[in-house]
């Protein structure tokens, strides 16, 4: 069974490869999961059972995840919440290629997209009220 002395969770959040990202946005939308769950939620090609096991175990290792045992067999869960992962990989991209600059990096992003000034208004109102997992969907017209 768990014990929560034996969580070890790591505010620094270490570097994730592009497959520790994969399984942890499964891992957040399923909720605690075993890897036979984890594995079908994947995109293709599928890795294999043993792949996704390792990379679950390393996550455990990173401080993003923990598990409950039943018998020989593991449920994982994850420990870090999506939106702190979010904000910690903002953080990392504003500051490694924009200078800590949000403006910067709005420049960029309306510029390469080539937004128009209703798509600006629009990431302008967004970042003004920020959406909550309620309300996460875009706003229709009625």
């Amino acid at each position: 069974m768990l014990s929560l002395n034996t969580l070890k969770i790591n505010p620094a959040f270490p570097e994730l490869t592009r497959a520790e990202e994969q399984v942890m946005q499964v891992l957040w939308r399923l909720g605690p999961s075993f890897v036979k769950d984890v594995l079908p939620e994947l995109p293709a090609p599928a890795p294999a059972y043993n792949t996704v096991s390792t990379i679950i175990r390393i996550l455990e290792t990173k401080g993003f995840v923990a598990h409950e045992a039943f018998g020989r067999t593991h449920r994982y869960f994850v420990l870090v919440a999506q939106d702190d992962y979010r904000r910690f990989s903002l953080r990392k991209l504003l500051g490694g290629h924009f200078g800590n600059s949000f403006s910067r990096l709005v420049s960029f992003f309306a510029k390469e997209e080539n937004l128009d000034a209703a798509q600006l208004d629009e990431l302008l109102r967004h970042a003004a009220h920020p959406q909550t997992p309620e309300n996460d969907e875009p706003t229709r017209p009625a």
